[in-house]
Protein backbone atom coordinates (compact mmCIF):
# COMPACT_ATOMS: atom_id res chain seq x y z
CA UNK A 1 0.00 0.00 0.00
CA UNK A 2 3.03 2.38 0.40
CA UNK A 3 2.70 4.97 -2.84
CA UNK A 4 5.71 5.12 -4.66
CA UNK A 5 4.70 7.76 -7.40
CA UNK A 6 2.29 10.75 -7.72
CA UNK A 7 2.08 13.25 -10.62
CA UNK A 8 3.33 16.17 -7.92
CA UNK A 9 4.88 15.03 -4.83
CA UNK A 10 8.07 13.52 -4.42
CA UNK A 11 8.08 10.62 -2.42
CA UNK A 12 12.00 9.71 -1.89
CA UNK A 13 12.10 7.14 0.75
CA UNK A 14 15.11 7.78 3.53
CA UNK A 15 15.66 5.88 7.03
CA UNK A 16 12.90 4.38 8.78
CA UNK A 17 11.14 6.30 11.01
CA UNK A 18 8.44 5.23 14.24
CA UNK A 19 5.85 7.23 15.00
CA UNK A 20 2.48 6.50 16.52
CA UNK A 21 -1.17 6.79 15.48
CA UNK A 22 -3.76 6.57 18.10
CA UNK A 23 -1.13 5.27 20.29
CA UNK A 24 -0.16 3.09 18.12
CA UNK A 25 3.26 2.27 16.98
CA UNK A 26 4.08 2.65 12.77
CA UNK A 27 6.84 2.78 10.62
CA UNK A 28 6.92 4.92 8.02
CA UNK A 29 10.12 6.38 6.09
CA UNK A 30 11.95 10.12 6.21
CA UNK A 31 10.69 12.07 3.54
CA UNK A 32 6.68 10.23 3.30
CA UNK A 33 4.29 12.75 4.51
CA UNK A 34 2.18 11.75 7.44
CA UNK A 35 -0.67 10.85 5.06
CA UNK A 36 1.35 8.48 2.90
CA UNK A 37 2.80 6.63 5.93
CA UNK A 38 -0.69 6.10 7.44
CA UNK A 39 -2.06 4.66 4.29
CA UNK A 40 1.34 2.63 4.05
CA UNK A 41 0.41 1.04 7.29
CA UNK A 42 -3.45 0.22 6.50
CA UNK A 43 -5.38 3.72 7.39
CA UNK A 44 -7.80 4.55 5.53
CA UNK A 45 -10.09 7.05 7.25
CA UNK A 46 -8.28 9.81 8.09
CA UNK A 47 -11.07 11.86 9.78
CA UNK A 48 -15.28 12.78 9.25
CA UNK A 49 -16.67 15.30 7.69
CA UNK A 50 -17.76 17.94 10.44
CA UNK A 51 -21.37 18.44 9.37
CA UNK A 52 -22.39 14.45 8.74
CA UNK A 53 -19.62 12.76 10.45
CA UNK A 54 -18.89 10.21 7.41
CA UNK A 55 -15.67 9.21 7.06
CA UNK A 56 -12.63 11.47 4.72
CA UNK A 57 -9.45 9.70 3.33
CA UNK A 58 -6.29 10.53 1.41
CA UNK A 59 -7.96 12.34 -1.61
CA UNK A 60 -5.81 15.29 -3.24
CA UNK A 61 -2.16 14.99 -1.77
CA UNK A 62 -1.70 18.25 -2.76
CA UNK A 63 -3.02 20.26 0.26
CA UNK A 64 -5.75 21.69 -1.65
CA UNK A 65 -8.76 19.94 0.16
CA UNK A 66 -9.63 19.46 3.95
CA UNK A 67 -9.80 15.57 3.94
CA UNK A 68 -6.71 15.20 5.42
CA UNK A 69 -7.01 17.34 8.74
CA UNK A 70 -5.40 15.90 11.32
CA UNK A 71 -4.05 16.42 15.08
CA UNK A 72 -0.33 16.11 14.78
CA UNK A 73 1.82 16.75 17.76
CA UNK A 74 -1.40 18.16 19.62
CA UNK A 75 -2.02 21.08 17.06
CA UNK A 76 -5.23 20.45 15.04
CA UNK A 77 -5.68 21.31 11.18
CA UNK A 78 -2.62 19.98 9.98
CA UNK A 79 -2.67 19.11 6.39
CA UNK A 80 -1.29 15.58 6.91
CA UNK A 81 -0.75 15.00 2.96
CA UNK A 82 1.61 17.95 2.67
CA UNK A 83 3.34 17.37 6.61
CA UNK A 84 6.68 15.35 6.32
CA UNK A 85 6.90 12.80 8.94
CA UNK A 86 9.13 12.64 11.84
CA UNK A 87 10.47 10.58 14.02
CA UNK A 88 8.45 10.30 17.33
CA UNK A 89 5.57 12.34 15.79
CA UNK A 90 1.83 11.55 17.64
CA UNK A 91 -0.93 11.69 15.17
CA UNK A 92 -4.53 11.70 16.49
CA UNK A 93 -7.90 11.64 14.31
CA UNK A 94 -9.47 14.76 14.91
CA UNK A 95 -13.24 15.70 16.10
CA UNK A 96 -14.67 18.35 14.22
CA UNK A 97 -12.50 21.99 14.00
CA UNK A 98 -10.05 20.84 16.67
CA UNK A 99 -9.21 22.69 19.41
CA UNK A 100 -5.65 24.30 20.57
CA UNK A 101 -4.89 23.07 23.99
Amino acid sequence: MRIKEHPILNFNRGKEIHFRFSGKTMIGYEGETVAAALHANGVKVLGESIEKHRPRGFYCAIGNCSSCLMEVDGVPNVKTCVTKLKEGMSVEIQKGKGELK
